[in-house]
């Protein structure tokens, strides 16, 4: 199991979540570069996501739906800041309709992905911040931390492949 750390603060307004991989950092940037192997990882097992737009560069968006085990389909989207490719990317995450229009009365999280070698590996550390402490309070209700964990475990299977 990759995850390592789970830390909120509804003070600073931030959830960390610490995974370390046994695959080097360009193997793992491949997965969030890669449409199709972040279709295999973003969400839980029982939420299978779509990827529609991938453009994981400074200005680019990527919108993607998760198709729920009864057929319901949850929409989001990222709006993607700074990229220095393989070392992290920065995004704004956001919920959306079914046509990728932002729904404004959920929460948006300022995201920065980074990963550095570690123990032959690599150590992935993931920074969402909240705009405040009832916005994260509401992810952390909506079970954010049990939907990340169990999104970043299958990351191990699908770099074993």
């Amino acid at each position: 199991m990759p995850v390592t750390d789970v830390k909120h603060d509804l003070d600073a307004l931030t959830l960390t979540i610490t995974a370390d991989f046994a695959a080097p950092v360009e193997r793992i940037w491949q997965v969030y570069a890669d449409p199709r192997q972040l279709e295999k990882i973003w969400g839980p097992a029982s939420y299978p996501a779509t990827v529609v737009d991938h453009d994981l560069t400074p200005g680019g968006r990527v919108t993607y739906y998760m198709t729920g085990p009864e057929g319901d389909k949850h929409a989001g989207y990222w709006l993607v800041g700074e990229v220095d490719e393989p070392r992290s990317f920065a995004f704004q995450d956001g919920f959306a309709d079914l046509d990728f229009n932002p729904v404004p009365d959920l929460p948006l999280s300022a995201n920065v992905y980074t990963f550095t070698a570690h123990d032959g590996g690599t150590r992935a550390t993931y920074v969402s911040t909240y705009a405040s402490a009832e916005a994260l309070q509401q992810v952390l209700d909506m079970g954010v931390v049990e939907g990340a964990t169990s999104s970043l475990n299958q990351i191990d299977d699908l770099i074993a492949a």
